[in-house]
């Protein structure tokens, strides 16, 4: 709910009263036709405190703000700074491609998006209380669509983030899947090749020089059938379906 103005608001100055007021959430002050409308300069995405920007209309209807613009064209100026900085995330938006790209989008655009949801909220809450102030509306139009746009720019920034997500970890999932076929592959080829490797080695040495035997070609195709036998019957093992436990 709104809260009432400080009981001096009446006799002290309007600029100190706007500038000694301190600066927290985003509300709405109102005392008797006055209204207090504390709101929040757009927030960057490391800003851990708020710059406050207050806007005094009095009995008469006159807008004071305290950064010294119009009252009523600086609240229309803040929410086109809004709307400027939503633009900017919606650029960025469109060009990210990646999970990387998208987070700080979204640190960036998380802040922007609730103090613009406050604003339109407060600005609302002003057009209830003084239905007289007939240039609320506008405003407070505004302010909705502003706050509108960037929660679903949000929305949709975190939902392609996810499927930026989703799409990294089926291309990791495919790679790892193409390297476990290479190297079941290449565990194939060394199992179909590894006895002649072994015979090879053994028989390929000098105590085989001065055996009758070896110089005919029978022991060569023997050798030969026994490595392709015994690669086949390794394969065979290597390959072998894992029952599951």
């Amino acid at each position: 709910g709104h809260q009432p103005l400080p009981a001096n608001a009446c006799t002290e100055s309007p600029s100190k009263i706007l500038w000694e007021l301190p600066v927290c959430r985003q509300r709405l002050m109102t005392h008797g036709d006055q209204l207090l409308i504390v709101a929040h300069m757009v927030p960057a995405a490391d800003e851990i405190s708020r710059r406050g920007l207050l806007f005094w209309c009095d009995s008469d209807g006159q807008w004071r703000a305290s950064n010294g613009e119009p009252g009523q064209a600086a609240i229309g100026n803040l929410i086109g700074k809004y709307e400027r900085c939503i633009e900017e995330f919606d650029v960025l938006e469109s060009k990210a491609r990646r999970s990387d790209e998208y987070l700080p989008l979204l640190e960036g655009l998380a802040p922007v998006s609730r103090a613009a949801g406050n604003l339109s909220d407060v600005l609302q809450e002003a057009r209830k209380n003084a239905p007289q102030r007939r240039e609320l509306i506008d405003l407070r139009d505004r302010a909705y669509e502003t706050s509108r746009t960037a929660e679903l720019l949000y929305q949709y920034a975190r939902n392609s983030m996810e499927v930026a997500i989703v799409r990294r970890a089926e291309e990791q999932a495919h790679a790892s899947n193409q390297m476990a076929v290479a190297s079941h592959r290449l565990n194939t080829m060394a199992a179909m090749f590894f006895p002649l490797a072994t015979l090879g080695a053994i028989f390929g040495t000098s105590l085989t020089e001065n055996w009758t035997w070896s110089q005919s070609p029978a022991p060569f195709l023997l050798f030969l059938l026994t490595g392709i036998i015994s690669g086949v019957v390794l394969t065979g093992f290597v390959n072998r379906a894992i029952k599951p436990s």
